[in-house]
């Protein structure tokens, strides 16, 4: 069985060092080359290093990997300290690493296990076979500044992986289309040089206010801004908005950006002498947004899915946590007939919706919520105060959890299992 894989992020070169190790053939189709920048916060929750672990990518400090031990949480007058959960299953601790490295070491760490992968091959377009399945793509060459310069080439596999992040270009082409009644989300993020540059704490601030009239603060957006220490000497700024909220698609995100930063303490380093690199924008597809995640020979992981975490915006971790359910399914089909190998691989998109379905339909009821201001400032006044609360609400927006079965669970995770049991899993039909 021969795999191709369309997009060597965290999804894409998460599938393919899987399927390596399985024996699986496997080709990853890259359009730029590495190391290579994407609009990222560069935070990486304990979900997220747990993926890491179990590929067994070390991350020394020494190469560009910093730690760190929680949130800082700032909003309402409060601020709060909150250390990542101690559980079974997750490492203690988080890691900041700028999406060039991080990319990078994903991708090599599949290319040692055996994975082909070629940089600077663009896919144009699906090949189909007479029924309308999908069995290959077409691609062309492209230059260091990602221009379309040749040779054209067509790859033929027995599946087709989409792991081409938020363009979804593939499966655009193939016909699945985004849904619109699925949360989405805008950042925007940047670089500035500062002396925070090596904090050890996710600072998160859960205030940001849309512009007001005559440069009074407006109401407060559904979103953080956050302060990521890169230990290089900068600091990643930036902050995400959920398009539940009124203001959404009518605000300019840089200048809000623009405006927080401002209102920070000068000697955070926080402005525009300081900064390096442009103000860089991204959608944030979340709570499958597109669907099926299977279908006539395309499979889908990841950002292409829309499978980012509608509560805090994070997707690597769901990106590489689906890629490695997606593996699991594909080695198990790779040495079957055709026709078995079919219904096996359609099994896909159930282990997902198994997996997150339900979690994401409690996520798309909390971004309705805080979609409305004056909720929003309500949650941001009190539950800031109680430490017993937030402790409960890190717990459910990281999705960090005890595993059910384990008698040692606290009363946060007990609950959070029950709110799971009793929510319907949100669709990815």
């Amino acid at each position: 069985m021969r795999v191709i894989v369309v997009g060597a992020g965290p999804a894409g070169s998460t599938l393919a060092y899987y399927l390596a190790t399985a024996g699986v053939e496997v080709i990853v189709l890259e359009k730029t080359g590495f190391p290579r920048e994407k609009i990222c916060g560069d935070g990486l929750t304990p979900r997220a290093v747990r993926e890491m672990n179990l590929m067994g990518i070390e991350h020394p400090e020494s190469e560009g990997w910093r730690k760190n031990k929680g949130l800082r949480l700032i909003g309402g007058g409060h601020t709060m300290e909150m250390p990542w959960p101690a559980l079974s299953g997750f490492p203690e601790y988080g890691l900041v690493r700028t999406r060039e490295g991080f990319d990078e070491a994903l991708a090599r760490r599949a290319q040692a296990a055996g994975a082909d992968l070629r940089e600077h091959v663009f896919v144009t377009d699906p090949i189909l076979d007479e029924s309308g399945r999908l069995i290959g793509v077409r691609t062309t060459g492209t230059d260091a500044r990602g221009r379309k310069v040749g040779p054209e080439e067509n790859f033929h596999g027995d599946l087709v992986v989409a792991a081409d992040g938020i363009s979804a270009r593939l499966a655009l082409a193939m016909g699945v289309e985004k849904r619109d009644d699925r949360p989405m989300g805008v950042a925007v993020r940047t670089y500035f040089e500062s002396p925070r540059h090596d904090d050890d704490w996710l600072e998160s601030w859960v205030e940001l206010r849309a512009p007001g009239e005559d440069g009074r603060p407006g109401e407060v957006l559904p979103g953080y801004g956050w302060i990521f220490g890169v230990g290089d000497g900068t600091s990643n700024v930036g902050l995400g908005i959920l398009n539940t909220s009124k203001q959404f698609g009518k605000v300019d995100y840089r200048k809000v950006l623009t405006s927080w930063t401002s209102s920070l303490p000068e000697e955070w380093g926080y402005r525009e002498e300081n900064q390096r690199g442009p103000v860089r924008g991204a959608a944030l597809p979340m709570a499958f947004n597109r669907t099926p995640h299977y279908r006539d020979g395309l499979m889908l992981i990841g950002d292409a899915g829309g499978m980012v975490n509608p509560f805090n915006g994070e997707g690597i971790a769901y990106a590489m946590e689906s890629a490695r359910l997606a593996a699991e399914v594909v080695a198990d089909a790779a040495h079957l007939p055709a026709a078995a190998r079919e219904r096996s691989l359609a099994a896909y998109p159930e282990l997902v919706r198994d997996r997150f379905g339900s979690y994401f339909t409690l996520g798309r009821g909390f971004t309705e919520v805080i979609g409305r201001p004056a909720l929003m400032q309500l949650g941001v006044k009190y539950g800031l105060g109680s430490t017993v609360l937030m402790r409960f609400v890190v717990k459910l927006l990281a999705n960090l959890t005890e595993t059910p079965h384990r008698p040692d669970r606290d009363a946060y995770d007990r609950l959070i299992h029950a709110l799971e049991r009793l929510t319907p899993a949100t669709s990815n039909q």
